[in-house]
Order: structure tokens, then sequence, then C-alpha cells
């Protein structure tokens, strides 16, 4: 696979870092069905490619991360009720079975379909700038894909407020912070830079480890909890085999601190 060749995103691969950026500024990095093909495309990819440790996600421009569907372009949709799929079924990895873990560096705009990305990632990081809405029922649309998936993040009361207050109100990047959505806020010029950051040091660890791991938490949330941990306990033997070091653990260090 070429990983040069799309229309609505630029891509990279380097130093086991898939780094997608979406690339349709004009638009606020809206999406249309080419950015949706073209994310199936890179799940699909990033699944199978043992290349790819780690995926970051961000944006060009200055207005917006994403503003979700693209209201002026749109995308296709069948006719009948029951052909239709969710957009999220083209957006989001973990839909498309990709465990390597997501960074979503975000700023500006965060709205409506942009949560699918959101509601999926491992680590999200934004820029001091961010603002994070819903606009659906503002225009007499029913909120309840992206909410559905956020109210596995965040409290319930957060999402019903961000739902319903719709155009009204933007959540700041501080409040994300201060709920947990986000993990870290800082100047938008620092964003990508701690974004490659964060995302080198995962890449460095056993590949199999950090996926499995991935893998073990988020399906827990589909499951109750003896069913999460019989197959947690499941995935450790699979990835941790009897009598197998992956790591000296004499060589392990952490920002220049021995950890023995």
């Amino acid at each position: 696979m070429d990983v040069g060749s799309f229309e609505t995103v630029e891509v990279t691969l380097s130093g086991h870092v898939l780094t997608i950026t979406l690339n349709r500024p004009q638009a606020l990095n809206s999406f249309n069905r080419a950015m949706l093909d073209e994310f199936t495309r890179l799940w699909a990819f990033a699944a199978t490619e043992d290349d790819v440790h780690v995926i970051v996600l961000r944006a060009n421009g200055d207005r917006a991360f994403s503003t979700g569907a693209d209201v002026k372009e749109g995308y296709q949709l069948h006719e009948n009720p029951f052909s239709r799929t969710d957009p999220g079924a083209h957006l989001s990895p973990k839909l498309n079975h990709c465990w390597k873990p997501l960074i979503c560096a975000v700023h500006g705009m965060v709205a409506g379909g942009a949560l699918y990305w959101l509601n999926e990632a491992d680590v999200i990081i934004a820029a001091d700038d961010a603002q994070f809405f819903d606009p659906h029922v503002s225009y007499g649309l029913v909120a309840a894909l992206e909410p559905i998936g956020l109210v596995r993040r965040i409290p319930i009361g957060e999402v019903l407020r961000m739902t319903l207050l719709g155009l009204d109100e933007r959540m700041s990047a501080r409040r994300a912070l201060e709920i947990g959505f986000v993990t870290e806020v800082l100047p938008r010029e620092q964003l990508w830079d701690r974004a490659a950051q964060l995302a080198a040091r995962i890449a460095a660890k056993p590949p199999v480890a950090v996926q499995g791991s991935v893998r073990a938490i988020w399906e827990s949330l589909d499951s109750t909890r003896s069913h999460a941990l019989a197959t947690g306990l499941s995935y450790t033997d699979i990835g941790n085999p009897i009598s197998t070091q992956q790591v000296t653990r004499s060589e392990v260090r952490h920002d220049g601190f021995d950890v023995r």
C-alpha cells in the first residue's frame, strides 16, 4: 500500500508511527465520502502492517480539528434505511479491528462527527484553543451515535449537557481536562511535537504487549467484569509466553531513571 496516495488526508510512516493528518482545512476538515473510504483503507493497513506500532491523528488548518460530516458535500447514503451504515463504521479504529494505539492531537473546533475518532482514541491531547460541541439538536437532528460513544468516556451529565445545548455552548479544553476527556492541554504550537513525543515512547515498547493491552481494555467495555477478566487472562497467556522475556528488566529505564 502506498501511504502517500490519499485525497483527503496526508499520511506518513516513520519510526513505527503512522501519522494521519486531516487535510480538508477549507471544509474545516469535515468528512465526505472520500474520507470515509480512505479511513477504511487506513485502519485495514494499520491493523495488519507490523511496522505500525502507534497511530497519531491530527489536522491541518487553524480553525478546526474537524466539524464532523460535510453538510455541503455530504456523503452518499442508501435510500433503504436498512442498508445504511453509520459513518463511525469507517472512521472508528476499534470497529475496524485495529488495536494499534491511537493518539488524537486536537485543536480548534472539535464537533459532531469528529467525536467518532475521539471516542475510540487511546490518548487525547488538546491545544488550549480546542472547543468541543455537538450541534445535532440545534439543527433538529437526533444526536445518538456520537453521544453513545462519548458516554463511555466521560460522565453522563457532561454528555447530556453537550448534547442538549448544541450550538449554544462549547466545552473548553480546560473543562475537557478536568473531566478526563483529554489528558493534557498545551499551546497550539507545541501540540504536534508533543503527540510525536508520546507516540515515539509508546512505539519503542514491545508492540505485542501494547496491542494486547489496548484490545483487552477496550473489549472489557462490552463485557461483564468476570467475562472481561477471563478474556484478559487469555490475552496474557497469548501475549506473555511462559519463560519468554521480551525485555531485559535490568535495562528498562524511564526518562533517565533506573526503574529496577
